[in-house]
């Protein structure tokens, strides 16, 4: 994915202001900065798939705190109950009272996401489509905005649990996080540390507030697209599930998360109309954890991004 430096307007000014901010503990992760301001934009959810130690949940908790938004942290474990993330009732004096757990949260940054059993990636998977839980019988909304940025370990699968296909094609893109360039490396070194934690973490300041992003969403969903640029995205995702290569193609949801994502990049990049490139540089990240591959294909080393490679070139461009 690539951007152009943009000037005007909130969506602008929210973006350097951001990546100014991550930027003082976080070095060369623009394009996932640009990747979380985008699913803010529209309300979707991240998931950060990388190495350990590529800085994935540094990079959450400081663009949690320099959006000005409340954000919370939860360390999924084998042991994590769903009334651990929802909340629970609890007897206060004569009655029952609801408390809240972690998902009442604006930016929820759900470490290690893999990690915790079924049971309770349930109780996740409403949150991220209804943005709301169910206690006893009751939904209770959760707040404006709710966004997950997850992270997972593609390393280590001991004790791991891997994400069912449902929960995989709520996240709106999906990155791979890997190791800095030479010069990205030397300039993390270079930040200040506190013995081996970033002591730079406390000088990031919130740089907007709810209503920015209510802004910023406005300004997205203001985006034009054409015709064309939607007949394109139809066309690119039908087209995954017409791979002998795929047993699983993209979802219909997931054309929608591709134009929302999108118009949300056309804006990042400081335009308010949709291009085909735009489409073109999120295909890997929006669709490439929404394909299920045949076993034939997995024998032969074949990889999603491989097929996703076959999609764009075989789909016409529009002109």
């Amino acid at each position: 994915m690539t951007t152009v430096q943009p000037d005007g307007g909130t969506t602008e000014r929210i973006r350097g202001a951001l990546h100014a901010e991550v930027a003082k503990v976080v070095v060369g992760q623009g394009q996932a900065v640009d990747a979380v301001l985008a699913a803010l934009a529209v309300g979707g959810h991240l998931l950060l798939e990388g190495p350990p130690g590529v800085a994935k949940t540094l990079l959450a908790s400081a663009v949690g705190r320099a959006c000005g938004l409340q954000s919370r942290r939860v360390q999924f474990t084998p042991d994590l109950l769903p009334s651990d993330l929802t909340g629970s009732l609890a007897l206060r004096g004569t009655e029952l009272a609801f408390r809240p757990g972690p998902l009442f949260t604006n930016v929820l940054l759900a470490d290690e996401i893999n990690r915790t059993p079924p049971k309770t990636q349930a109780a996740l998977l409403e949150a991220m489509q209804e943005r709301q839980v169910t206690i006893d019988g009751q939904a209770r909304p959760l707040p404006d905005p709710f966004v997950v940025l997850a992270t997972e370990n593609p390393i280590e699968y001991e004790g791991t649990y891997p994400l069912p296909e449902a929960q995989l094609d709520r996240f709106l893109m999906k990155l791979t996080v890997g190791y800095p360039s030479a010069a990205d490396e030397e300039g993390l070194l270079r930040l200040r540390h506190s013995g081996v934690a970033p002591s730079t973490l406390d000088d990031v300041r919130p740089i907007a507030d709810a209503s920015s992003f209510a802004a910023l969403r406005a300004e997205v969903d203001a985006v034009s697209v054409s015709d064309a640029v939607v007949t394109y995205v139809a066309a690119l995702v039908r087209r995954t599930r017409e791979l002998p290569s795929v047993s699983l193609g993209a979802s219909p949801r997931a054309g929608v998360h591709l134009l929302a994502a999108s118009k949300a990049w056309a804006r990042i990049s400081g335009r308010d109309y949709v291009l085909p490139d735009d489409v073109v540089s999120l295909v890997p990240a929006v669709l490439r954890h929404r394909l299920l591959l045949t076993p034939e294909a997995e024998l032969d080393l074949f990889t999603p991004e491989q097929a996703l490679q076959t999609v764009v070139s075989t789909v016409p461009v529009p002109r």
